[in-house]
């Protein structure tokens, strides 16, 4: 018996109309265990606005064709920074830049264990 998971099939569909328009660094990031909002965040770059926003586009197509319509899709028209809500599956593709600076990544790994960690050296 494999304790592998399974990814759901809309995040392998997220995941190959992701690489289908060359998005990069793309990072699928499991937010089950910390919000009821959503079950997993996708965070991509694009190489520029028009790139952020063509990939964008080919997620909410392919998704389409795989039976789910998003709920909402912001950011189209100045696309530094575009999020596709999928219901459970909440995609943003950014520029490079924009991407460092609001470092979603770090705010969304961050688990109570490191916030223990920090909580205790502010004590001491």
């Amino acid at each position: 018996m494999s304790n592998t998971i399974t990814p759901p099939p809309l995040l392998t569909t997220v995941q190959e109309a992701l690489d289908e328009l060359k998005a990069v660094d793309i990072t699928v990031i499991d937010v089950s265990s910390i919000t009821s909002a959503m079950d997993y965040m996708v965070i991509a770059s694009g190489s520029s606005g028009r790139h952020a926003k063509s990939i964008a586009e080919n997620v909410i197509e392919q998704a389409k064709k795989a039976g789910t319509c998003p709920i909402g899709v912001e950011g189209m028209v100045q696309p530094e920074w575009v999020l596709v809500d999928l219901g459970d599956i909440v995609v943003h593709v950014m520029q490079a830049e924009t991407r460092r600076f609001y470092d979603l990544e770090s705010l969304w790994q961050t688990g109570p264990d490191q916030n223990k960690d920090e909580d205790e050296e502010d004590q001491n």
